[in-house]
């Protein structure tokens, strides 16, 4: 797929493109790049394998930029990243993608957005733009998310997501690596070492990276929000084990001297007086429950209880 860089993405063959003066687009498959590369003349003496992409990154060649994205799924983090190619020039950008991504995201470019001064620039702005376009609210439901397992804790509800904790820092630790991959990216963009850049539009960039710092700032807190959940999570736990170490304390101080009595007359030596008394075993149930009752006051009066 051909596009120029109008006043919206225009589609067109690909002999159109090198007699236009204008900017160009493109998206093809690795066996097309192969195939293709040397018409485009950017210089490029270097293998873009997709299939070796393990982060975005941008490099800058003689006479071109390559690089590569890898984009992980919004909808599931854990789930293999969409990943895909692309060199460019001072003439436009190719994007070698077998997996349809770099397709999907021009093609929502062409139906959202339309250019009064179209540039790569502007077209790179907007494709990293699409990129990230829903992480605003995917991070603000992660915090949420937090909240109410942090209210569970408070609450002390019996089923509390604590796993889930774990699987939400896993997420955002993933995120904050691509958005600080994004900012290499846009720096070496920013940078514009062959000069295939106007001035005036490495304001584009500037904007992005501004947009993707304060991605990267909210990962940061949500990260340190897990952190404190997982601590007011231990910390209940140690609460609930405080809890019951004080009940087993308070009952077994309670019926230590009612072992002491228990084992003292359970010894039926021949000569004990007690064992004759007729009221002796009334005075020992009432000396025990004495004993109970002074040692529950005791323990109220100490807030033990």
């Amino acid at each position: 797929m051909f596009y120029l860089i109008k006043e919206n993405l225009i589609e067109v063959p690909k002999e159109q493109i090198k007699k236009a003066d204008a900017q160009y687009a493109s998206v093809l498959t690795s066996a097309q790049w192969d195939r293709e590369k040397d018409s485009f003349d950017m210089g490029i003496d270097i293998d873009l394998e997709t299939s070796e992409i393990h982060s975005t990154k941008a490099e800058v060649n003689y006479d071109s930029l390559t690089g590569s994205f890898l984009i992980p799924s919004r909808q599931n983090l854990s789930r293999k990243s969409e990943k895909f190619a692309f060199a460019l020039d001072e003439k436009g950008i190719v994007f070698i993608d077998d997996s349809g991504t770099a397709e999907t995201i021009i093609s929502e470019i062409i139906r959202t957005r339309k250019w009064r001064m179209p540039s790569l620039e502007r077209f790179l702005y907007d494709f990293l733009q699409q990129i990230v376009r829903s992480d605003r609210d995917l991070l603000e439901s992660y915090d949420q998310e937090l909240d109410a397992i942090e209210n569970d804790i408070v609450n002390e509800k019996e089923q509390v997501g604590i796993g889930r904790v774990n699987e939400l820092r896993g997420e955002i630790r993933d995120l904050r690596v691509h958005y600080e991959q994004l900012l290499d990216f846009c720096q070496e963009l920013e940078e514009n070492e062959n000069n295939f850049f106007k001035h005036d539009n490495l304001r584009y960039f500037r904007l992005f990276s501004n947009r993707i710092e304060r991605l990267r700032d909210s990962t940061v807190a949500i990260s340190d929000h897990a952190a404190q959940i997982r601590d007011i999570y231990k910390s209940h736990l140690d609460i609930k084990q405080n809890r019951i170490m004080t009940v087993l304390t308070v009952v077994t101080t309670i019926f230590m001297p009612l072992t002491l009595i228990a084992g003292w007359y359970g010894m039926n030596f021949k000569f004990m007086p007690e064992l004759d008394a007729v009221w002796g075993y009334p005075i020992v149930i009432i000396v025990s429950a004495l004993i109970v009752a002074g040692s529950l006051l005791f323990f109220k009066k100490k807030k033990w209880l």
